[in-house]
């Protein structure tokens, strides 16, 4: 059985073939109507396209908007690798590491 690459090993195509191949996995799971299987497949999908992004692109102190859920912002601490770690505006200021693949640049 060959061994899965890790997403931090992968090229940028290997990366995108995977997105898609999880893409459209999730698809078909929503579909069937699986909808813990559709939920697992969507948050690789978001792991994966973090590992397309540039990490520098993102800066400590900024406030980002958080993909799919709309009119919330999120300020970036400090940045651990695809990582975003620090707080949601107007939350319980806890803090949480978010992939960098779900933060929207405000514009």
């Amino acid at each position: 059985m060959e061994q899965e690459k890790r997403y931090s090993q992968m090229t940028e195509y290997e990366l995108k073939q995977e997105i898609a191949a999880i893409t459209e996995k999730a698809r078909k799971a929503e579909q069937l109507g699986i909808v813990n299987e559709f939920a697992v497949l969507e948050r690789k999908a978001i792991m994966a396209k973090a590992y397309l992004l540039n990490p520098k692109d993102f800066k400590p102190g900024e406030l980002y908007e958080i993909e799919g859920d709309p009119g919330v912002y999120f300020k970036i601490d400090y940045i651990n690798g695809v990582f975003a770690w620090g707080y949601r505006l107007g939350g319980e200021k806890e803090e949480e590491a978010l992939p960098i693949s779900v933060l929207k640049k405000l514009k």
